[in-house]
């Protein structure tokens, strides 16, 4: 359950901006939304391509670059020291591939994300050392590796740290410390990925007068791929960098990342940032997750095409096998949840489960995230070791809230939408008490789902859509605009794609403009809506072209009934979960979830017939009168134990089936309402 926010618009600012720079106005209103309103903010967004900040503006390049030339004159062996990720990969390609061609002694190590996990370590601190590594530059990673790089330096190894991360109070004692977060870094953009950071350090050797558009056209396909891989802003540099990348990338001569588009079955498309983050970097990661991170390097590097293949079908591989595992371990997890349903009552939701695979429970916390609206924690245990992975909601830093349960943990690192830590089981359960008492005192924000703006469906065109490409490329910090269409009526609704599509015809009453719309993996069975209801939808426009022929695409990311009070739901919603897991609530508040013996009547003769077998949400708008979301839960709940009904709840289905009954119920004998009447005397 999201709260839908419409995003804040200066129409008259807008129309200025339309006007001074000729643009169609729903773009103008698009960069007035994104806060790009001044004249030169507008020109760089739309048409800036060139990269003008020196690198040396960043603190500790200089350094960098003259330890790393020093190492190339003096021919020694310089190890460039990856991750596992896509942006990783991808830093550590660019890199070694440049080192090599400027005729560099060069290797390069990532560790494994299995059996060593992020970051420098001293066994493989020790192999370089064997292997005879002079110099270590790191790429993502290093400016926490403080004891890691003092070891190094008792073996006579240098280190070069280039990273993004943030950095701790103490740094590392390196030839140089390259981040843009370092408070003394005066650089004038901060939010470059691990192989943004690597890519400026290229400009860096190549010194004052580099050939950046040379360099561009070398890396900058790989620049993109980390860079969306990493989720950063696509503003300033990064955006720079994206367009071109993307630019090469369709007119790729790098035969790994030709097979990878060809294994994704992307070939002869136009490749755009959401193919980068839906079908390569899963790939790339999935090499990470599984254990081919120094292929998928191998791959990005090669001049054998048929090796390149054979690399990027085994990511292909990879990624699927991946994708079964996620499966398995939600598959767990929804049974979990149809036992107890308890687990998602609490603020941040955390779930431990024997065995699961530790490089794949963060992609398995974002799902759940996303089905509840709540920060997750999943936890991967073997034995008394335990290994967890969370995703964060906007507005609750995930990692103050495991930082304030440091004493339980064996290690941890992260952000604020993203952790990961190390636990022993028996602290388990402390943990998880600690950190609800912490998210109780600084309070989980409801998710939001944000619209640009509004439109009026006779305003949408192919001229309309086909304008916003101008805006391109779209991702984070410049997400693909998200538009409402308010108060429309659904007229038919058509399953297409052998029914795991629906096509939906809509119109309103106000205007005779008909609008088709898709909504992409619902299957008929699924969708709670019906020929007649009036509903809010959340679109994305595209423009589709079909034997020559171009059409608007109008593609239906989320839905509701129109009328649905956000705040109300979801406020009645929190207090029901705040009563059930044993906070303290108000006599006033537990008042207000006591049902009347009318609301239990309205709600029994809805479901009598044939139980109820779509969303809750849905449920909650069908039945007669006003009964809040809270209120319901607690008439369902009643009902479900005293044997009227049985509910059947998991991660992605709700379904309430009608029991037999051959006597009368007693409602007072239910534990729930016995325990609401305790609470409002």
């Amino acid at each position: 359950m999201k709260k839908w926010v419409i995003r804040k618009l200066n129409k008259e600012n807008a129309k200025t901006i339309s006007d001074r720079f000729e643009l169609p106005m729903l773009n103008a209103m698009l960069l007035d939304i994104r806060g790009i309103t001044d004249d030169e903010a507008i020109a760089d967004f739309l048409y800036g391509d060139t990269l003008d900040a020196s690198p040396f503006e960043i603190k500790d390049m200089d350094a960098a670059a003259d330890r790393i030339r020093a190492a190339i004159e003096d021919g020694e062996r310089i190890c460039v020291y990856g991750d596992f990720d896509a942006d990783g990969v991808t830093a550590t390609a660019l890199l070694y591939s440049y080192l090599s061609d400027i005729g560099a002694d060069a290797v390069y190590y990532i560790p494994s994300r299995e059996t060593e996990g992020y970051g420098m370590h001293r066994s493989a601190i020790d192999r370089l050392y064997e292997n005879g590594v002079k110099l270590i530059v790191t790429v993502d990673n290093g400016v926490a590796a403080v004891d890691e790089i003092a070891y190094a330096k008792t073996l006579g190894i240098e280190t070069v740290v280039t990273d993004h991360h943030a950095v701790p109070e103490t740094t590392p004692d390196a030839a140089a410390v390259v981040d843009l977060h370092r408070p003394d870094c005066n650089s004038s953009f901060k939010e470059l990925s691990g192989v943004g950071v690597a890519f400026k350090l290229v400009q860096a050797i190549e010194g004052e007068y580099a050939d950046v558009d040379s360099l561009m056209e070398n890396y900058s396909d790989l620049v993109a791929i980390g860079t969306v891989g990493d989720i950063v802003s696509l503003r300033g540099e990064n955006r720079v960098l994206v367009k071109n990348g993307l630019m090469h990338i369709n007119n790729s001569d790098r035969l790994g990342v030709s097979a990878l588009i060809e294994e994704a079955g992307l070939s002869g498309k136009r490749i755009t940032v959401g193919n980068l983050s839906f079908n390569l970097v899963p790939r790339i990661n999935a090499g990470g997750r599984l254990g081919l991170s120094q292929k998928s390097v191998t791959m990005l590097l090669t001049d054998d095409e048929e090796y390149a293949l054979e690399i990027a079908a085994e990511l292909s591989a990879d990624n699927a096998e991946r994708q079964r595992i996620e499966r398995e371990i939600l598959s767990d997890i929804d049974d979990m949840i149809r036992e107890d349903p308890a687990l998602i009552n609490n603020a941040v939701i955390v779930i431990c489960g024997e065995g699961w695979h530790k490089g794949v429970i963060g992609i398995v916390a974002s799902r759940v995230k996303e089905v509840y609206g709540k920060p997750t924690i999943i936890i991967s245990c073997d034995g008394r070791e335990c290994r967890a992975s969370g995703r964060s909601v906007s507005g609750f830093s995930l990692i103050d809230a495991v930082f304030s349960c440091c004493d339980l943990l064996n290690q941890c690192g992260g952000h604020p939408m993203a952790v990961g830590f190390g636990i022993r089981r028996e602290n388990m359960e402390e943990f998880i008490q600690r950190i609800n008492r912490y998210a109780f005192l600084h309070q989980v924000p409801v998710p939001t789902l944000e619209l640009d703006c509004k439109l009026n469906p006779a305003q949408l065109s192919v001229e309309l859509a086909r304008g916003l490409s101008m805006l391109e490329p779209y991702g984070a910090g410049n997400p693909t605009p998200l538009f409402g269409l308010y108060q429309m009526t659904l007229r038919e609704i058509r399953p297409i794609g052998s029914g795991k599509h629906l096509r939906l015809t809509l119109g309103r009453e106000d205007n005779n403009a008909l609008v088709y719309a898709l909504r992409f993996n619902t299957a008929p069975a699924e969708f709670p809506y019906r020929a007649g209801d009036v509903v809010d939808l959340a679109v994305t426009l595209d423009v589709n072209v079909y034997n020559n022929i171009e059409n608007l695409s109008v593609v239906v990311r989320d839905m509701r009934f129109s009328g649905t009070d956000d705040d109300a739901a979801a406020a009645s919603k929190e207090l029901f979960e705040r009563f059930c897991r044993g906070d303290e609530v108000t006599r006033e508040e537990a008042l207000s979830l006591i049902p009347t013996r009318e609301e239990f009547a309205v709600v029994y003769r809805f479901l009598r017939p044939d139980g109820y077998h779509y969303s809750f949400d849905s449920l909650l708008y069908r039945l007669p009168g006003e009964i809040g979301c809270g209120k319901l839960r607690v008439i369902l709940e009643c009902m479900n134990e005293l044997g009227l009904i049985a509910i059947n709840e998991g991660l992605y289905d709700f379904e309430i089936e009608m029991l037999h009954v051959e006597k009368k119920v007693d409602l007072n004998a239910s534990v729930i309402i016995t325990k609401l009447r305790e609470a409002s005397r």
